[in-house]
């Protein structure tokens, strides 16, 4: 896939199934022009998430306009910022977690990135609906 302008979206879910679900709402929704990835599941394959496993969704859904990460609970999250953090320096500063429900947040996340909205943007997007 070439390099995309767009934001990418990766989705850390516990479950595969979910992770993959969410991602295939989003490819529906939107179609091929957003980056996107999706992990689930431990390294064992059960419920559970893995900072490597994140790290290479990260890398599938770069794009040098950021990525958003969208979680569903606690322990996904706290993956998500060990895995930034492994990042390269240059590229921690355009990755963000979005505080956001997993499947709304993603679809959300990426019809706003599918436009060209900055990374900043489709955070706030996916965020509203916390506050909704």
């Amino acid at each position: 896939m070439p390099a995309s302008k767009n934001v990418g979206i990766v989705i850390v879910s516990h479950s595969a199934k979910v992770a993959e679900g969410a991602a295939d709402m989003v490819r529906q929704m939107v179609g091929d022009n957003v980056p996107l990835a999706s992990v689930g599941g431990n390294a064992e394959g059960g419920l559970g998430t893995d900072v490597a496993a994140i790290m290479a969704a990260i890398d599938k859904a770069w794009s040098e306009a950021g990525v958003a990460i969208l979680v569903d609970l606690g322990g996904a999250e706290t993956n998500s910022e060990m895995a930034v953090e492994m990042m390269p320096e240059e590229r921690r500063e355009r990755i963000v977690i979005c505080n956001a429900p997993i499947v709304e947040g993603a679809v959300m996340a990426a019809t706003e990135a599918s436009g060209g909205s900055p990374l900043a943007v489709v955070q706030a997007t996916a965020e509203e609906l916390m506050s909704a």
